[in-house]
């Protein structure tokens, strides 16, 4: 393995679900590195995702943390008409476990759901799924290098953004 402990990947995994469910956005983008890639799938058919980003259709898709800043500058902003007023949010992770790794780095998978309150509808909805990370050291840091959240929900009745996942 390479050096990563579960407590320290249940470490970074519980910080970032605690930074999207604050708003604190500058300390969870910090969690990802200048190249990091988050991307949730869509389903092509009962069982199978997408497997290419870049040619097949995905629910979101960010390559590169630039992008993810763009999306977090949107939400500030108050242009995310979608995002306006910002839906409360709690993040449950667990099972998390250490997962090999891929290209020497660690891979981590665990399961989340994400209860959310939109306060414009007045409506409760509870996004659920898998997580897969591949995180990187950089410094004396662990980082999200590529975060992949499979989205288990049949319906999507509101807005999917970054805190939905």
């Amino acid at each position: 393995m390479t050096g990563i402990a579960r407590a320290q990947a249940e470490d970074l995994l519980y910080r970032e679900a605690l930074y999207l469910d604050r708003r604190d956005w500058d300390r969870w983008l910090a969690l990802y590195r200048v190249d990091a890639v988050f991307w949730v799938p869509a389903w092509r058919d009962e069982a199978t995702t997408t497997a290419d980003p870049d040619s097949e259709l995905s629910l979101i898709y960010y390559a590169g943390r630039r992008n993810l800043e763009d999306r977090v500058w949107r939400i500030r902003s108050g242009l995310s008409v979608a995002s306006t007023p910002l839906p409360r949010t709690v993040h449950a992770v667990s099972n998390v476990l250490l997962d090999g790794e891929e290209q020497g780095l660690p891979k981590v998978t665990a399961s989340f759901t994400v209860h959310r309150y939109d306060v414009r509808s007045d409506r409760t909805h509870v996004f659920f799924g898998r997580y897969d990370y591949l995180l990187r050291r950089e410094d004396d840091a662990w980082l999200i290098q590529r975060k992949v959240a499979f989205l288990f929900n049949d319906v999507i009745p509101t807005v999917l953004d970054v805190y939905s996942v």
